[in-house]
């Protein structure tokens, strides 16, 4: 959304609560490949509430990844979300996009509940038909502050940023790139991660509803560990459905049961809000991604209370990897690096 520089062969680059992936990819006849993947853990004191607390630690995090994957490019293309972040449809006279971007300005003052000085401002007009008295506009406000959390970190890393998005509209991105959908097809996005839930509700390539959620992948770990007394490792492990010492799968069934509720609820909240402002539109399909979106039994859940098809996103469904050459990071769960690949595909104008 915010353009800082050039955008051309840029590193996606997903900083996260609990970890930092990157994506590079070419385009080599006629198909996208994969050049470089890298990723780097944090630790859970680093990246707190979407904010990057240790500046030190994460832009050593992204130098060691660059150093370690042989990544050349300086230019990088990152994203944001959370509290600072506001992303509302609005309905306005209808004009051209050049008066448009002249009135943004007293437009957005309307619409965000944030100093207009203190904010940076991006749009896009959604309405096809501009023949009508009102036009629908995609408004999205982002604190400067937040994105200067970023840009910094990025510029201690040695890298360019060439472009701030935002969580959900890079997870469409890669979505729209891997699955071509319809015009008409209307699917709930939803990137499940450590700390912060994105939700973004697409028609064709048109986002309806967008929201974060303040849920997450370490509220199932934070559980485990206090109910079962495990280590933060153990307690991660065992979230993702690995075996720990003698933990049986009857004494953890039930505690990630729990989490799963809350954040079932949280998308049932979403899904209501949206169906009541947005009348005569119907999800049919939902697609999970995310570190936290193999957690046993969610999928599971959300397809017994939602009655819909429930599907893990393939970020690399027409990406291609590396032939003999997936990670372990691509097998395990390659949903946690869809927001990277989206960011990393603004690289290829007209996909």
């Amino acid at each position: 959304m915010f353009g800082i520089g050039a955008a051309k062969n840029v590193v996606g680059l997903d900083i996260g609560s609990s970890s930092i992936k990157a994506i590079e990819l070419k385009k080599s006849k006629g198909q996208i490949e994969v050049t470089h993947i890298g990723f780097e853990p944090l630790a859970s004191d680093i990246v707190v509430d979407s904010m990057i607390v240790d500046s030190g630690s994460v832009s050593s995090a992204i130098s060691k990844i660059f150093t370690e994957n042989i990544m050349k490019s300086k230019l990088v293309a990152t994203s944001v979300s959370g509290h600072s972040v506001i992303v509302k449809k609005i309905s306005i006279p209808t004009m051209s996009e050049q008066e448009l971007a002249e009135h943004i300005g007293t437009e957005a003052a309307q619409h965000i509940p944030f100093d207009i000085s203190d904010v940076n401002i991006d749009f896009q007009i959604l309405s096809e038909d501009l023949s009508g008295p009102q036009m629908d506009v995609l408004l999205v406000a982002v604190k400067k502050d937040k994105i200067l959390n970023y840009t910094n970190v990025l510029s201690l890393a040695g890298r360019s940023p060439a472009i701030v998005d935002i969580d959900a509209f890079a997870l469409q991105n890669c979505y729209e790139y891997n699955y071509d959908p319809a015009p008409g097809a209307t699917v709930a996005l939803l990137n499940l991660g450590a700390s912060v839930m994105n939700i973004n509700i697409v028609k064709g390539v048109t986002p309806l509803f967008t929201r974060d959620v303040s849920v997450g992948g370490n509220q199932y770990t934070d559980s485990l560990q206090k109910e079962l007394d495990l280590s933060f490792d153990d307690a991660e492990a065992l979230k993702l459905g690995q075996q720990v010492g003698t933990v049986s799968a009857d004494a953890k069934a039930p505690i990630l049961q729990q989490v799963t509720e809350i954040i079932v609820l949280e998308i049932q909240k979403t899904f209501d809000f949206f169906r009541a402002t947005a009348p005569g539109e119907h999800i049919e399909r939902i697609y999970l991604a995310g570190g936290s979106s193999k957690v046993p039994g969610l999928i599971e859940a959300l397809r017994q209370e939602f009655s819909l098809p429930v599907e893990l996103l393939n970020p690399f469904q027409r990406v291609a990897l590396p032939l003999g050459q997936t990670t372990a990071l691509v097998d395990q769960n390659p949903g946690q690096l869809a927001v990277a690949v989206g960011l990393a595909l603004r690289s290829f104008e007209n996909l």
